[in-house]
């Protein structure tokens, strides 16, 4: 049974009743506040009957709150406190022997407790209704202790039947310790005292005034309350800041001088008192029980003795004249030790701070009573093992070198996250300490130290003429092998390592390897450049670093020290700056551009001139905007007419072709290196040639050639690994003339829809999916224009270098060779009976024409489909499994999230956000990127479908929130990769539809949200989340719109699935979740609530009169398409998902 304990407040006992109540809410159980504020009243301890009583005569107990009832205890309990407090400010007198009879204060009080008991149960008569267990009428029967009497078990005795308040072995133990402890109280009444201080403390003794004992012994006393000593020469330390006010029973006020510790010598050996207060005018030395007993002591007064019962035994005493006398002997050398006020002592109160501190404190007298304090040489052990530090290294420790190569500075940084364009993730420095000029080198490796620091002195001892005496490095295995330090001994260099754990012995390099990196991570910041560019920008860093001043060389910049000459500024650019570069008269026409646009991202290191993405072009042909802040390049636009016009391209796509450059050629001269690229090339040409797609003809004077370039790609498995080397052979489009060397150029695409029902129906039936490839298949589509282009770099025909090439079909990169090949397949394919669907344009049917395709065009037969447009494909006896795991990876990595933490669900639910907050804006190309890249990988992931629409609608000006959530989705994707869509060939096949909508779930314009979800079978294989078009008025009035659009995208498929063979007699089954909604698309009439909505948003009508559509109510707890809507809590976010077939390969294996 929960009952207050005497020891415990009000407070304590109410929050553990709380937390018992709470536990028993939680498990389903009704526990009213009415029942607690009965428990709280029966429970707390007699001294709270009589406001017990006083509550229950004032208030009603069915009203009275938890709150109010709380309060009421707590006041009467601080009533309580402070009279107990009067009471401990009066004399405390000794009792004589034997057992004394109770005063009449105590009998007063005890007849108080007992009327106010006796108040209280009469108070609580009649308030409830006759008990029907126990016959009594101030309680109900669920509250009925007797009821449950026969269980309860005392804590006392351990016997049932009784609770330990009432238990009458407790009472009689009781009975026999308060008549023990009287036989032992002295006869003679003592005069009682105590002491009090600045804190209220109460220090009570008792003491015999003139007693003829020494002044070394103590007297053992249980009515005082802290030790107290009369002698100074007894105490080994002392605090006398410590005043104390001592007042004896007649009034008398005596004063304490300190407070410190003791030394007593007993048979056991020295011992020390502490907290014992030095009161000279005292006639004795006082031992205080209490505090003996908070120390841990035990004492025991039997039979005329006080004593330790413990095995340590300390001392036993014989009582004397009533009392109890102990007779140390006085320690002799104590007092030589003994210090007026011990800085240590100071020392460790103010939390170990430093002596001189303090006494410049004291000194100042910033504080009150701040006793006079003398520097001393002691050591504080926990100060030693708490702050010891290092001793701070000077700048001028070390002698500087006088001469060139004297002594060098190396230092490695790295690992680099993110590896450069050339796949380093390491940089070495080393600086010469008389010139302070600097040289940087990339590396792979750690393990390649050495042979950079072979080739560094090779060059820096030719240069200078010099040779290296001394290397300064750090203690790590790259420069502590055995191969580098056999080679600098081999060379006469005295290597010089540092201390393990003290990089301030090599600071020139540690300083420089932070400046290097401060300086590129500002560049590239400034750029908004990947991090793969950090190599660019750390050699730059270099090449800046030596032309600037450094307070080591004094009057000169180290290239000045090194090279003896002042270095020219004038070619010094903006790093990631628009340049344009020149174009050589060889490599142009008359009328061609003389500059191509490119990016300044270094300066030349074996020619005089700038690096730009890589390439060095040599000599002063580029150009840099290096004055102005260039966030975008130009390039030629479509026009109507002859004039052109600058047509702004992001920055980031440009910085995203650079990057390109660490797996794939970036140009023609690149790929020349490398025989797989050229086997590609010759393969393309062959292809072009057989499949007549040029001939070489005179260059005509009437027409321009358009220029053409090689284009270089590594088709990738979807694991990962390499497929094949792609060279394409491209025109630049861009350079066309609408209306002269193009027209129409729209070509159709398939859907994603379609794809994903033609999967769904082949696993309902069964059937096996196929895929060919057909090889450069814009090289098959017939040019209705006369186009002529230059010769391929690198391939152009001996003693024919001027001709060109006219196209008989087309090129990639021609802006109408979309076209020119879908009019050729279509043309084809209907001249083989081919029938092309009406709803969908790149839909054909025929039973059998693979062997037809194949003897047309030169085409590979890839056998059953594994990989198309992207998509990974999985044909398992049970059923077809797609996904996009290899995509979803691609992700991660280029947004640099592959080693992030995963989430359970893409969006936080109920987080709005807005076009409009005031956070700092994000580069808009990024998140752009960002939102495109999650767009497509929908094809196989409706669960990224709701995601991926909300986050799109910020992306004219995106924020660091919307970054944030967009980086959300990325990291569930991390923990889902392997998720795509299962579609089983178990099932019966039949068109159905899920389609909701939120309300006003825009924070902008109010606007509400469509989604719906579409099924063939199992599996979803259409789905779309998109804003509504006008701002719905109700919540019925939002779905009955959504439900409109969900219906047409349903008729359009039945077209889709009756082209296929499928005849949809049945009606599609639409589920809304809204019964509202259904009404008003079933029922024509138009009403006051619905004649504001448009016309063409009725449309639903009538395909729920002809039958088409049928609206089925359904729970919103099998809603499915809520998925599409609005973020979700994890649990129904994860039944939904599941719901739409979105799963893991390996669960259907394993099934």
């Amino acid at each position: 049974m929960l009952k207050m304990q005497e020891t415990e407040t009000i407070h304590q006992y109410t929050n553990k009743l709380m937390d018992v109540v709470n536990r028993i809410r939680l498990h389903g159980e009704e526990f009213p506040d009415r029942r607690l504020v009965e428990k709280i009243i029966v429970s707390v301890p007699d001294e709270f009957e009589s406001k017990i009583s006083a509550i229950e005569e004032s208030y009603d107990l069915k009203e009275l709150t938890i709150t109010e009832l709380i309060s009421k205890l707590q006041a009467h309990e601080q009533t309580l406190v402070m009279k107990t407090d009067e009471t401990k400010e009066g004399a405390f007198l000794a009792r004589q022997k034997g057992k004394q009879p109770a005063t009449s204060s105590e009998s007063n009080k005890t007849n108080g407790y007992n009327q106010a008991y006796q108040q209280h149960q009469q108070s609580r008569k009649g308030r409830f209704p006759l008990c029907c267990y126990c016959r009594k009428s101030n309680h109900e029967e669920k509250d009925c202790w007797f009821k449950g009497k026969s269980q309860i078990q005392c804590r006392f005795c351990k016997k049932y039947g009784h609770i330990e308040k009432n238990c009458r072995a407790k009472q009689q133990r009781q009975h026999q310790t308060q008549h023990q402890q009287a036989q032992y109280r002295p006869k003679q009444q003592q005069q009682v005292n105590y002491a009090e201080d600045q804190c209220k403390e109460d220090y009570l003794f008792t003491v015999t005034q003139g007693s003829s004992l020494p002044s070394s012994t103590w007297f053992v006393d249980n009515g005082c309350t802290n030790h107290m000593a009369r002698d100074e020469s007894l105490f080994v330390e002392m605090d006398k800041s410590v005043i104390t006010n001592v007042k004896l029973g007649n009034g008398t006020v005596l004063r304490s001088q300190g407070k410190g510790t003791a030394i007593i010598q007993t048979k056991t050996g020295t011992k020390q008192i502490t907290d014992v207060m030095f009161i000279p005018s005292l006639s004795q030395n006082l031992l205080s029980v209490a505090q003996m007993m908070k120390k841990g002591f035990t004492l025991s007064f039997v039979h005329d003795s006080c004593f330790d019962p413990t095995s340590d035994e300390i001392a036993k005493v014989k009582m004397v004249e009533n009392i109890f006398p102990l007779d140390f002997e006085k320690v002799q050398h104590c007092f030589s030790t003994c210090k007026t006020v011990d800085e240590n002592l100071w020392h460790k109160r103010y939390g170990h701070f430093n002596v001189k501190g303090l006494k410049y404190m004291q000194t100042h007298e910033f504080v009150r009573d701040l006793t006079e304090l003398h520097l001393t040489n002691s050591v504080c052990e926990s100060c030693q093992l708490g702050k010891m530090h290092k001793l701070p290294f000077l700048v001028n420790k070390f002698l500087r070198a006088t001469q060139k190569l004297e002594l060098v500075h190396t230092d490695i940084c790295g690992p680099m996250r993110t590896p450069s364009l050339s796949q380093n993730r390491y940089f070495i420095l080393f600086i010469d300490d008389f010139t302070r000029m600097t040289w940087v080198y990339f590396l792979d490796s750690k393990g390649q130290a050495l042979p950079v620091f072979e080739k560094f002195k090779a060059l820096v001892e030719n240069q200078s003429g010099c040779r290296i005496k001394k290397l300064r490095s750090d203690n790590r295995k790259e420069y502590t092998s055995n191969d580098f330090n056999l080679f600098c001994e081999e060379a006469g260099v005295d290597h010089q390592l540092t201390v393990s754990y003290t990089p301030q012995q090599n600071g020139i390099a540690k300083r420089k390897n932070r400046t290097v990196i401060e300086m590129a991570r500002c560049m590239l910041a400034e750029k908004k450049l990947p991090k793969s560019f950090w190599a660019k920008v750390v050699y730059i860093a270099i090449y800046l670093l030596n032309g600037l001043p450094t307070k080591a060389v004094k009057g000169m910049t180290p290239i000045e020290a090194w090279y003896g000459q002042k270095p020219f500024a004038d070619h010094w650019k903006v790093f990631g700056s628009i340049c344009y570069n020149h174009v050589p008269t060889a490599k142009r026409g008359k009328l061609d551009e003389k500059a191509e646009i490119g990016i300044f991202i270094g300066y030349g290191t074996q020619a005089k001139g700038y690096k730009d993405a890589g390439k060095i072009e040599k000599g002063s042909n580029k150009q840099c905007e290096a004055g102005s802040d260039v966030a975008s390049s130009s390039e030629i636009a479509e026009v109507d007419d002859d004039s052109s016009i600058l047509k702004t391209k992001s920055l980031a796509d440009i910085y995203a072709r650079c990057n390109l450059a660490t797996a794939e050629p970036n140009c023609f001269e690149e790929a020349a290196k490398q025989q797989v690229w050229i086997d590609a090339m010759k393969e393309k040409l062959s292809m072009i040639e057989k499949n007549q797609t040029w001939c070489l003809v005179p260059k005509p004077n009437d027409k321009k050639p358009i220029g053409v370039k090689w284009v270089f790609r590594t088709k990738l498995n979807p694991d990962g690994s390499i497929h094949k080397h792609k060279a394409r052979l491209v025109v630049k489009g861009y350079a066309q003339q609408p209306g002269v060397d193009y027209g129409e150029t729209y070509a159709p695409v398939a859907r994603h829809d379609t794809i994903r029902l033609l999967i769904a129906l082949a696993a309902n039936l069964g059937w096996k999916l196929f895929h060919m490839d057909v090889k450069s298949a814009f090289l098959n589509g017939v040019l209705q224009e006369e186009i002529y282009v230059e010769q391929p770099l690198g391939f152009e025909i001996t003693g024919n270098e001027d001709c060109v090439y006219k196209l008989n079909k087309a090129l990639y990169g021609l802006k109408q060779a979309p076209r020119a090949w879908y009019c050729r397949i279509d043309h084809y394919l209907m001249s083989q009976g081919f029938r092309r669907s009406t709803e969908e344009a790149t839909l054909y049917l025929l039973e059998q024409f693979k062997k037809v395709m194949m003897q047309k065009f030169a085409m590979t037969d890839l056998g059953e489909t594994k990989y198309f447009l992207g998509l990974e494909v999985q044909q398992l006896s049970k059923g077809i499994f797609i996904c996009q795991r290899k995509y979803a990876l691609d992700i991660l990595k280029k947004f640099e999230m592959e080693n992030c933490k995963p989430v359970a669900t893409p969006l936080v639910q109920n987080e709005k956000l807005s076009k409009n907050d005031q956070e700092t804006k994000v580069d808009s190309s990024y998140y752009r990127s960002l939102i495109g890249s999650l767009l497509y990988l929908t094809a196989t992931r409706p669960d990224l479908m709701f995601a991926t629409s909300y986050l799109s609608r910020f992306m004219s000006a995106p924020s660091k929130l919307h970054l944030v959530a967009a980086k959300r989705v990325l990291r569930y994707i991390k923990g889902t990769y392997e998720l795509g869509l299962w579609f089983d060939n178990n099932q019966q096949g039949r068109l159905q539809g899920y389609v909701d909508s939120d309300w006003a779930g825009s924070m902008e314009d109010m606007i509400s949200t469509t989604g719906y979800v579409f099924s063939f079978g199992s599996g979803s294989f259409s789905w779309n989340s998109k804003k509504q078009d006008v701002v719905a008025q109700s919540t019925a009035e939002a779905k009955y719109l959504a439900a409109g659009a969900a219906a047409n995208h349903a008729v359009w498929l039945r077209m889709v699935l009756e082209e296929l063979g499928f005849n949809q007699i049945e009606s599609c089954v639409l589920n809304v979740d809204n019964m509202s909604a259904i009404a008003i698309a079933q029922n024509p009439v138009q009403h006051g609530r619905t004649k504001h909505i448009k016309i063409e948003y009725h449309v639903i009508r009538n395909y729920v009169q002809d039958k088409e559509i049928v609206l089925q109510h359904c729970d919103s707890e099998i809603q499915v398409a809520d998925i599409l809507t609005k973020a979700l809590p994890r649990q129904k976010f994860e039944e939904f998902k599941d719901m739409l077939g979105v799963t893991n390969i390996k669960s259907k294996e394993e099934c």
